[in-house]
């Protein structure tokens, strides 16, 4: 056995090396480290606690001492739970603990506190491994956090989170938010290089760009603006000017020393220390001036501070020069005392003394001789001055006292506007400057190294600065609002002001606001209540419906009796609403005090001036047919003497009319007659027939069964029918068994007529009919045959059948009483005066009194007219007086005037007219019964008096005063000073007026006026040496335009006309010369054709103070207008007038009127759908005419029929309308006789009759349709005759009604009554028969049925308005069929149902439209685009079918034109500086006078400045005019910024065209410029200014390129204005601007492509090698699409391009050719090529069969035969075989000649399957009907 395992490990290792034994070892304790940790990871307990949320806070008290509990469970890692017991108990988590109890009232102590928002966080760098893109478009995601917490209130204090989420939940931690992508600087296009710095040497010449958009979001910074260049002219002939002389600014306004110091001969030490304190301040601002040449970003502050330095400064010295002018007063006697504000202005020789004074005494004893010649004069002057003192004073002795007083003020007033007044605090001092020497280096060097014969000026005089010194605040002016309103109604205003104490000069602090101004509200209490304005309103006029009626209407010829629906208007006017309306006066009366104001002083929306009315329809009185006529009855039955008696009739009234039933025809008529009788028996049935002597059959009686009636035919007692004659018992007869039997007789007919005259009669008659004939009676035929046997009573003659009587005896003389209208209601005066204080109310009406009304009533005899009273009867009459009540008089009422109207606040000039004022007042009340008229004048007139002038104020300048020079003790050692002369400063004192010339404040004048004008000036006196001219005189007239010249000329004056160089013609011209001007002008049409307006004046007016709708002429001709515009020769816009123009080209034009839609009258109602029951009958209206110019439109027209209108109401026929009449049975026609017996079977007829029933009965025979056929009788019958000794029964009677609800199990029965009894040993037949009740056979149920409502029905004299609707009731039998409603109302069915129902139709009302407004101003004061509109609102707005609005509610046409006139700088000078080659100078520049035509797209001309004398001296509204500046001039060699550019324009931060949202800015720029290369080093840095604007646009950038030139091209970003700029293109996304090939492309016609191998070159394709290099380019056959406008456009060519002069063709040739490339870079064929070969063969086959198909479409067929063919011809057979039904003219000619070769033989060729002429007429094509396929 071997060693152990273990042991031959240790062997093994041991044998290896010693350190990879150590690594291995290494390895081993690793590896066993791994498997441990691997180890404690397996051992992971399995089981593990787990917790939920945490309840809701609970506990008694508010507060921190709630607890709250959660659930804690064991759970297995997997997730399953599991026994408490398995998990570690020591770890086990609290289940329960304390909290905050949250209540209601916490919500006022804790709340959220929200933190600022962080800054915006990309997703990328949130979510680990993503990348973030390396392109950015649009912007990166982001997200932004902020904190947010509960706190509370009092303190901020933090609170838990659970507080604050108990009320609203937690506010939102983080939001996304967009990080746009870096935007890159974009500056613009290098301009031209400048010309070389230097004219020798070496020089610098650049070229600048600024800055488009600045750099935003993190991009590039913007580039250098400046390009340098070296350049070099030529070389120097001599040495190079190294130095130059720059003047330096000009220092501070300095006093001069005081007269003390000056004279003193040893200055103090302070005085000295003074002036070298003012030299170093001199020099400090030259100082500063060259260092403003370099300023740095932080200049801004600098300069700030500067000033506020100088201010300091200025402050100080002018205390200096107070003290010093103290002292300076206090040395000098007999002196004149200065003001506080400067001197007082005096006569020249007072400017002397002081002048004199000013100057120091070695100035004096220097300039000793002038000053004693000035002495001279000063005493001429003086004894002048007293002399011309006393003439005043002799003259003023003349004037009042109150005229000196009134001069004295205004000398005054004049002094203090004056220099040296009380706002004036003028002083001369000086300035000086620095003079250096400067090396191009920038060193400055000895004044000796510049060269120059004559420095600059180093003083000149100045004004001292001043500050503007106002007053302290007045107090607060009373409150604006003098009266209390409300808090919340319109507040007041006051203010308080401060005066100028001082005013602003020399560049002083300008003054501040002089006037403050606060909201203020009075208090209630304090002051008066506000007076309130009120919307008032006139009665409504009375209400009209002719403004509703259409165009077509018929009704519009008579107005008289409209109702319905109408229009009523009223007037609505603004008055002082009155506090406390008095008590003891009615509304009407307070009314009359409201004095009509302005309207613009009620507030809110006026109350409407229209409204919809109605007048109620008058209800026609209806009555019902006359009933029939009753007995002869006594006028008054109580007064029976007279033996007068009357048959009358009556009917009675269904319809009330509106104004009583005094309208109503008459309801009774009356006959006369003879034997009346009050009462009468009507007999009610006569009982049955007994036979006397009590046998069973044989003669007997009947007796009647009586009751007692009146006349009316009312049941009354049989006590007053005592004298009656009661009828008498009836003789009858009972037949035997062998009697005869007769029907009982048929009740009496209608009388046939009303009443009985000469030629009528009413007669009644009656029948009756043989039942059977008596035993032994035989027919005609057998009589001589047949025995006469013994047998009963015989039947009676025919004629003894029927009876006849008299009826209607009475006359047809028909009497009435006749009423006519009421008359007019008028005072009793029978009656007591009591009356008159009665006061009843009906309606809106006051009733005074009762009156009486009186009427006509007179006896009418029917037919014939008028005749005595006593005809008719007395009783009956109708009253002819009745009370009535007497309505008030009703006034007419009106406002007062209102007060005039104002007049135009316009400053009165000559010529014009006078303006006029109005006033007028209104009718609130019409005259009614009777009452006093309305005042004819509503509205006065007036002209306005002559208005004053129009306030407004001006600046006055007064006259300039001495020019002063600098002051003798600066500039007495400079040369030349021995001599008054120079450029010194004057002064003019301002004051305000008004425009009347009145005076003013000067405060008011700052507020209301033009800028102040300057109160300095430089000036000039001129030396000994100096050349002095007059003024230029004016311009000498022309004789005509266009012709000659104009000159001006000046002189030399005083010494300077004998001084040679004077004379000098160039120097100093002493003439001018101009061309007279050329004024020729034309007239041209400019803009477009206005609206179409009517004239002034064209509306038709109706009634004064009443506006009809529709009667307003808003149609017709009118007129249009353009503007018509001048200009002169040189094109330049001038006034219309000088074009000989009113301004305007008028042309005639039409507004088309409106026309509505016309339907035709309403056909008459068609009859009743149904003649029984409910049905509905139409009426219908037809289109005439469509409207158009916006009519009325159209009511809704039929769906089917789209020109008619329907109107279908519900209608009701009655049941009993149309009648069947029968007359009786004929007598027997027996069929088999029974000789023995006489009788048998037989047959009976009737006739039958459909009659129209009456009140008097059937009347007329209609059409049997007309009746119901089921209820239609029979006209004959199958029976048997009875024979002798049978029973003879009586016909059926009707069926008895079955029992409802009907049922089977129940029967009805009919009975009949024995005639005659029978014989012996036989038996009459049943008397009863029954049959069961059937359902819908012969018994029925029945019900109401309740029709639709009908559309609304208006009276005939209404248009619109409220109507009656109504519906139907119907009674249905349960088979559906309509019965008489007296079946229903037998059964007592319930009747619930409304009948009729109110309802309301829509009026058509027209719009209506106000009046025209008053012109508006012109939208543009010049120019082309002035418009003036006007406008009109909608007053009512249409409703139903009414007129709709027109569009135009807005008018516009233009204004006269007239040029626009306006003050413009011109260009600024170049910068100079005064004697010397840089440093400090100035710029200059004018303001002229332009003119445009205000359209923009032409540019604007110079014209004389006098054409500007209306308008405002200002520039782009800036009325601050500067003319000139400081400016630098740089040395050579300095190196400078430019100016600011202007603000670049707004632009936005987009994508794709998309606004971010993060604003506008735009930005301007500084670049640098150098003059010499040693500089440059030296120059500042460039700089850039931003800011936010408004608006802005968005720009895109793109790479543009440009075409290959060899291997390279031009690329260049654009931005997408076409503007050319540099940045905003992605760096990434820029296009090659270099290529090339390797090999080189050597080629003809080859180039290198884009893509970096060699191509050919347009026009040339590409032949390739096998291996893919270019062999060879080959031409492309050229295919040229002839265009419209090609002279060859006809023909179509194919010519090979000509590769050698590719630039011969035509110019404008792009676009006509198509190169085609059919082959590919490899020389195969184009896939496209084989594309269209297949497109061409598809299309060739298609356009064959179609011509195969055509051709042999059809086939002919001859319908002409021998025999005859219905009709001749050639037709197309048989559609259904082809599919496209055409054919080609050749095709059927050939068809055409075979037809007629066949017809010329008489034969007749039959086709298969002919269909029947009428298929065939259907299914052919139409004759003549043919199509070409081409």
């Amino acid at each position: 056995m071997g060693p152990p395992g273990g042991a031959r490990l240790v062997l093994g290792v041991l044998k290896q090396p010693a350190c990879l034994f150590i690594w291995r070892l290494s390895l081993l304790f690793f590896s066993m480290w791994a498997l441990d940790a691997q180890t404690t990871v397996e051992t992971k307990p399995l089981y593990i606690w787990q917790t939920g949320p945490w309840g809701r806070c609970m506990g008694s008290e508010c507060g921190p001492g709630g607890s709250q509990s959660r659930a804690v469970w064991c759970a297995h890692s997997e997730g399953w739970t599991t026994l408490h017991t398995n998990c570690d108990q020591t770890e086990r988590p609290d289940n329960q603990q304390s909290c905050f109890r949250v209540c209601d009232w916490h919500k006022d102590l804790y709340e959220w506190q929200l933190g600022a928002w962080n800054q915006c966080v990309p997703v990328m760098m949130r979510s680990a491994g993503v990348q973030r893109p390396t392109v950015c478009t649009k912007g990166e995601e982001g997200i932004q956090t902020r904190e947010v917490g509960c706190v509370q209130k009092s303190d901020g204090e933090p609170a838990e989170d659970v507080i604050c989420e108990y009320f609203e939940p937690k506010p939102r931690q983080e939001q996304a938010c967009l990080i746009p992508c870096p935007r890159d600087c974009v500056v613009s296009e290098f301009s031209p290089w400048t010309s070389c710095s230097k004219t020798c040497g070496i020089g610098l010449r650049n070229r600048i760009r600024f800055v488009l958009a600045p750099p935003l979001f993190g991009g590039s910074a913007c580039p250098n603006l400046t390009e340098f260049q070296t350049c070099q002219p030529g070389l120097c002939e001599g040495e190079e000017n190294l130095y130059s002389l720059r003047v330096g600014p000009w220092g501070s306004c300095s006093v001069p020393l005081p007269r003390i110091a000056r004279q003193a001969e040893k200055p103090p030490k302070e005085s000295s220390k003074r002036s070298r304190e003012i030299d170093k301040s001199a020099k400090e601002g030259s100082k500063q001036s060259r260092d403003g040449e370099t300023p740095s970003r932080g200049g801004d502050k600098q300069a700030r501070e500067e000033g506020k330095q100088s201010m300091r400064e200025r402050k100080k010295m002018r205390d200096d020069e107070k003290q010093y002018q103290e002292k300076d007063i206090k040395s000098t006697e007999g002196e004149e005392k200065v003001s506080k504000n400067g001197n007082k202005p005096s006569l020249s020789n007072r400017k002397l003394v002081r002048e004199n004074r000013k100057q120091g005494k070695a100035f004096r004893q220097a300039d000793r001789p002038k000053r004693q010649k000035k002495v001279k004069n000063k005493a001429k002057k003086e004894k002048m001055r007293e002399k011309g003192k006393g003439r005043l004073r002799e003259k003023g002795k003349t004037k009042d006292p109150e005229t000196r007083e009134l001069i004295k003020k205004k000398r005054n007033k004049n002094r203090q506007n004056r220099p040296g007044g009380k706002f004036w605090d003028l002083q001369v001092g000086y300035q000086t400057r620095e003079v250096t020497c400067v090396h191009k280096r920038g060193t400055i060097e000895a004044l000796s190294l510049c060269s120059q014969e004559m420095l600059p000026v180093t003083f000149q005089a100045c004004v001292i600065p001043r500050d503007c010194d106002v007053t302290e605040w007045s107090g607060w002016s009373a409150c604006s609002k003098q009266c209390y309103y409300n808090p919340n109604g319109a507040k007041g205003e006051r203010s308080r002001n401060r005066k100028v104490s001082q005013f602003p000069i020399g560049g002083g602090v300008e003054c501040p606001e002089l006037e403050e101004k606060e909201p203020c509200s009075p208090q209630d209490g304090v002051v008066p209540p506000c007076t309130v304005y009120t919307w008032k309103t006139t009665e409504w006029t009375e209400c009209r419906v002719d403004m509703l009626l259409s165009q077509q209407d018929r009704r519009r010829g008579n107005l008289t009796g409209l109702c319905g629906g109408g229009i009523q208007t009223r007037e609505v006017y603004c008055v002082q609403a009155s506090a406390v309306a008095p008590s003891n006066l009615s509304s009407l009366r307070s009314r009359e005090g409201l004095r009509p104001v302005d309207s613009e002083l009620c507030l809110g929306v006026p109350p409407n001036t229209t409204q919809l009315c109605h007048i109620s329809c008058p209800v026609e009185c209806e009555v019902s047919l006359w009933s029939a006529w009753g007995p002869c009855t006594y006028e008054n039955c109580q007064d029976q003497t007279n033996n007068k008696g009357f048959k009358l009739r009556k009917r009675r009234i269904i319809n009330e009319p509106t104004d009583g039933t005094g309208n109503c025809p008459h309801l009774v008529e009356a006959i006369p007659c003879e034997d009346p009788s009050c009462f009468e028996w009507l007999v009610v049935k006569l009982e049955e027939c007994v036979p006397d002597n009590e046998k069973e059959c044989g003669p007997g009686t009947q007796i009647p069964q009586v009751q007692c009636i009146n006349s009316d035919g009312e049941k009354v007692g049989k006590q007053l029918c005592r004298d009656a004659i009661l009828p008498m018992p009836t003789i009858c007869e009972v037949p035997c068994s062998k009697d005869c039997a007769l029907s009982p007789w048929t009740p009496w007919s209608f009388c046939s007529h009303t009443c009985s005259g000469k030629n009528t009669e009413g007669k009644q008659t009656r029948v009756r009919s043989i039942l059977a004939h008596n035993a032994g009676e035989v027919t005609a035929k057998v009589v001589a045959w047949v025995s006469v046997m013994q047998g009963g009573l015989q039947c009676p003659n025919v004629s003894a059948l029927q009876e006849m009587r008299n009826c209607n005896e009475h006359p047809c003389t028909v009497y009435h009483w006749q009423t006519g209208p009421w008359g007019q209601c008028i005072e009793d005066s029978s009656g007591p005066n009591t009356n008159t204080s009665l006061g009843r109310t009906r309606g809106d009406d006051i009733s005074c009194s009762v009156g009486m009304q009186t009427r006509k009533v007179i006896c009418v005899r029917v037919n014939v007219g008028q005749v005595p009273p006593k005809k008719c009867p007395e009783s009956l009459r109708p009253d002819t007086v009745r009370p009535c009540l007497l309505p008030c008089k009703r006034d007419c009422t009106v406002t007062p005037y209102s007060d005039w109207s104002f007049c135009p606040p316009v400053c009165q000039t000559g010529g014009k007219t006078k303006s006029k004022q109005y006033r007028k007042r209104m009718i609130i009340q019409l005259p009614a019964n009777g009452g006093q008229d309305c005042p004819e004048i509503l509205s006065q007139e007036r002209e306005c008096e002559a208005p004053s002038v129009c306030h407004g104020y001006r600046w006055k300048t007064h006259k300039w005063r001495r020019c002063q020079l600098v002051p003798w003790s600066v500039r007495q050692d400079t040369p030349g000073a021995q001599e008054t002369c120079g450029s010194g400063i004057q002064f003019r004192a301002v004051s305000c007026r008004k425009l009347d010339g009145g005076q003013a404040d000067v405060e008011v004048c700052l507020k209301l006026a033009s800028p102040m004008p300057p109160l300095t000036q430089l000036c000039h006196l001129p030396c000994q040496d100096d050349c002095q001219l007059s003024s230029w005189s004016k311009f000498s007239t022309c004789t005509a335009d266009c012709v000659g010249v104009r000159t001006r000329k000046r002189i030399l004056i005083g010494k300077s006309k004998k001084r040679d160089q004077c004379k000098n013609n160039q120097m100093y011209p002493l003439s001018e010369m101009q061309y007279c001007p050329c004024n020729k002008y034309n007239a041209q049409p400019v803009g477009n054709w206005s609206d179409c307006i009517l004239p002034e004046g064209s509306r038709m007016e109706s009634q004064p103070g009443v506006r009809v709708q529709g009667d307003m002429k808003e149609c017709g001709q009118g007129y249009r207008y353009q503007a018509m515009v001048c200009y002169d020769q040189d094109n330049r816009i001038v006034e219309t007038s000088r074009c000989n123009s009113h301004g305007y080209i008028e042309e005639a034009c039409i507004t088309p009127c409106p026309s509505d839609c016309k339907l035709s009258e309403w056909s008459n109602w068609s009859r009743c759908s149904k003649s029984c029951g409910s049905g509905v009958k139409v009426r219908s209206k037809w289109l005439r005419e469509k409207p158009y110019n916006g009519g009325r439109p159209c009511p809704k027209l039929d769906h089917v029929n789209q020109a008619q209108v329907y109107e279908v109401v519900p209608c009701v026929s009655d049941c009993g309308q149309y009648v069947w009449v029968t007359e009786p049975w004929s007598v027997w026609k027996v069929s088999s006789v029974d000789l023995k017996s006489n009788c048998g079977e037989g047959v009976q007829t009737r006739k039958i009759r459909c009659m129209l029933n009456t009140i008097d009965g059937p009347s007329e025979q209609v059409e049997d349709y007309l009746c119901d056929p089921e209820e239609m009788p029979l006209g004959a019958r199958n029976s048997r005759l009875p024979c002798p000794e049978d029973c003879v029964l009586s016909d059926w009677g009707a069926w008895s009604a079955c029992p409802l609800p009907c049922s089977e199990n129940s029967t009805r029965v009919r009975v009949a009554f024995p005639l005659r009894k029978p014989g012996k040993e036989k038996k009459c037949p049943p008397t009863k028969e029954a049959e069961s009740c059937k359902i819908n056979r012969n018994c029925f149920h029945y019900s109401y049925n309740i029709t639709d409502w009908s559309t609304c029905q208006l009276s005939d004299r209404a248009v619109c308005g409220y109507g009656l609707k109504t519906r139907m009731l119907d009674c249905v039998r349960s088979d559906g069929k309509s019965v008489d409603l007296s079946f229903c109302k037998e059964l007592g069915l319930e009747r619930k149902w409304q009948m009729n129902a109110s309802c309301v139709v829509e009026c058509p009302v027209n719009c209506q439209l106000s009046e025209w407004s008053p012109w508006s101003e012109c939208t543009h004061t010049c120019g082309l685009a002035g418009t003036l509109f006007r406008t009109r609102t909608v007053i009512q707005a249409p409703q139903g079918d009414g007129r709709p609005c027109p569009s135009q509610m807005k008018q516009w046409k233009p204004c006269l034109l007239k040029p626009c006139y306006s003050w413009r700088y011109s260009a600024w000078s170049d910068c100079k500086s005064d004697g010397a080659r840089c440093g400090e100078g100035m710029r200059f520049r004018n303001v002229s006078c332009f003119v445009s035509d205000g359209s923009g797209q032409q540019d604007s001309s110079v014209v004389d400045e006098e054409l500007c004398g209306d308008v405002e001296l200002s520039v782009n509204g800036d009325r601050q005019i500067i003319l000139q500046e400081l400016c630098t001039v740089p040395c050579p060699g300095d190196c400078y910024l430019t100016e600011w550019t202007v603000w670049s324009p707004c632009q936005l931060s987009c994508v794709s065209g998309d606004d971010l949202g993060f604003g506008s800015i735009q930005v301007r720029s500084r670049a640098v410029v150098a003059q010499d290369p040693e500089n440059l080093l030296e120059c500042p840095e460039q700089e850039l200014e931003a800011r936010p604007c408004a608006g802005g646009q968005c720009f895109e950038y793109k790479w543009r390129t440009g075409t290959w030139r060899g291997s390279s091209r031009h690329v260049w970003c654009q931005r997408s204005d076409g503007l050319n700029v540099t940045g905003g293109c992605l760096a990434a996304a820029k296009p090659l601007a270099d290529r090339s090939c390797d090999p080189p492309c050597t080629k003809p016609w080859s180039l290198c492509t884009e893509a970096g191998v060699c191509g050919c070159e347009e026009g040339y394709t590409e032949v390739m090698t096998s291996d893919g290099v270019l062999d060879q380019c080959t031409v492309i056959p050229v295919l040229e699409i002839p265009t419209a406008s090609d002279t060859k456009a006809d023909v179509k060519t194919i010519r090979a391009y000509n590769p050698i002069q590719p630039a011969a063709s035509a110019p404008g040739r792009a676009g006509r050719t198509w190169f085609l490339q059919p082959f590919g870079p490899d020389g195969t064929l184009k896939t496209w090529v084989y594309g269209v070969a297949a497109g061409v063969f598809v299309l060739l086959v298609f356009i064959i069969s179609m011509t195969y198909l055509a051709c042999n479409c059809g086939r002919c067929l001859c319908l002409k035969s021998r025999s005859g063919c219905p009709s001749d011809g050639a037709y197309w057979m048989e559609p259904s075989t082809c599919t496209v039904p055409y054919t080609c003219p050749a095709c059927q000619k050939l068809e055409q000649d075979e037809f007629n070769r066949q017809s010329h033989l008489h034969q007749c060729v039959a086709p298969l399957q002919q269909p029947p002429p009428s298929q065939l007429e259907h299914s052919l094509p139409p004759p003549h009907f043919e199509t070409l396929i081409t």
